[in-house]
């Protein structure tokens, strides 16, 4: 049996275990997780050290550095985040529809726990703790595959929470992380029958090879590349506030506007305001022929206005790039949405009723916005207390996944000695 199998199946066990917990022992765990990662923080922060140096010395960029980067105020957020999980509603058990049949039959929806949970994620050492905790509370057991420039952060923190939940009680195979190169996370996605989900957190290289190559079923979370609308009858003050939060706020998040809109009778004016705007905050404007003219009436010199190519408005760019097109109506908004949106969020700007139903209406992504920031796509945001990450499929989750959203159902029936006739 080989080291990802054998990491499988004690999940497997371990999960069982995990499903008859209470919300009390889970709680608890949770509390014990969080205390572990205060108390282990120096040791958290000197493994993370050796990847932030390893990550320099590879020529990583700042940016994707700091991501990975640790210190204990970000550990303490990581504890504070279970804490918080512990307060959240339990999901399992819940009913989600009950009724009593004309026969007499007792018939009742259950939440369920998946049972076993693969998360492949890249960089970010503190969605260890997240992914471990969200998967602990729905009742799941977690395997969990960082990237290789978080190995040693990832690994610190799998042993500290491993040790905090055998202090609750429950087995320490509830959360592991798997080890190895490619070849054995390939194993990971074919372990079909031992792991009953697998989520990608990530790029869209990522992602599509975890599709592609996964025979276990797949929850895709979200590349983002959001879209924000101005119509025609916009307010186009709050237009730019929005616009101006949704791309620069924090521009490295997937529900971050990647893609401006602008319609053809308030182009003028809109752009007039908006590209000046986007560039004094240091955004590089990718575009259309008429962006670009209109950029040169109002940009010294066209300063970061450049000409977009088609992968440019199937970008998602992560930075403070924007790719920006004026439509002739809120039709050609909607069309251009259809060709070049990745289905996470999108937003008009709107004052017209009409316009905004029909926008709702006719652009189908997991999040539809109206007049406000693409950024509150996100389970805080929602509400939820946490999220796993934003799905972008159809498939039972959609949006930000909370907990409801990391278990299944199942049907209990109950009767007093019915026969089917």
């Amino acid at each position: 049996m080989s080291e990802i199998i054998e990491i499988c199946r004690r999940a497997r066990e371990a999960s069982y275990a995990l499903a008859a917990a209470s919300r009390g022992t889970k709680d608890a765990a949770l509390h014990a997780m969080a205390a572990a990662l205060r108390d282990n923080t120096e040791q958290i922060v000197e493994a993370n050290a050796n990847d932030v140096a390893a990550a320099r010395e590879a020529g990583t960029p700042e940016s994707t550095v700091d991501r990975l980067a640790l210190n204990p105020s970000r550990v303490d957020a990581m504890a504070a985040g279970l804490e918080e999980l512990a307060g959240l509603v339990d999901p399992v058990g819940e009913v989600v529809r009950g009724y009593t049949l004309p026969n007499g039959l007792e018939l009742r929806q259950v939440r369920v726990p998946f049972g076993v949970v693969g998360i492949i994620y890249e960089a970010r050492p503190n969605v260890t703790a997240d992914a471990a905790g969200i998967c602990l509370k729905s009742g799941n057991a977690v395997l969990l595959r960082g990237s290789s420039s978080a190995a040693q952060s990832n690994a610190a923190i799998v042993d500290v929470l491993r040790s905090a939940v055998v202090e609750a009680g429950l087995p320490a195979d509830v959360i592991q992380g798997v080890p190895g190169d490619r070849a054995a996370v390939k194993e990971l996605m074919q372990a079909r029958g031992l792991v009953d989900v697998l989520i990608p957190r990530g790029g869209a290289g990522l992602i599509q090879t975890v599709v592609s190559e996964s025979t276990v079923p797949v929850i895709e979370t979200g590349v983002g590349n959001c879209h924000v609308y101005v119509d025609a009858e916009a307010d186009l003050d709050l237009a730019l506030e929005i616009l101006l939060n949704s791309k620069t706020q924090r521009p490295s998040v997937c529900n971050a506007a990647e893609s401006l809109l602008v319609h053809a009778d308030v182009a003028d004016e809109f752009l007039a305001k908006a590209l000046p705007a986007l560039v004094e905050a240091g955004v590089t404007v990718h575009g259309d022929p008429a962006i670009v003219a209109a950029g040169a009436d109002v940009v010294a010199e066209g300063k970061n206005i450049v000409a977009a190519t088609n992968e440019d408005f199937g970008a998602e760019y992560n930075s403070l790039d924007l790719s920006a097109a004026v439509v002739p109506d809120l039709e050609g908004a909607v069309e251009h949405i259809r060709k070049y949106s990745s289905a996470h969020t999108d937003a008009i700007i709107t004052r017209s009723q009409a316009a905004a139903r029909r926008f709702v209406q006719a652009v189908d992504s997991a999040a539809v916005v109206v007049n406000a920031s693409t950024r509150f796509t996100d389970g805080g945001e929602y509400g939820f207390g946490a999220e796993i990450g934003i799905s972008t499929q159809k498939l039972h989750a959609r949006g930000p996944m909370g907990l409801p959203e990391m278990t299944s159902t199942k049907y209990v029936v109950i009767g007093e000695g019915q026969i089917r006739t």
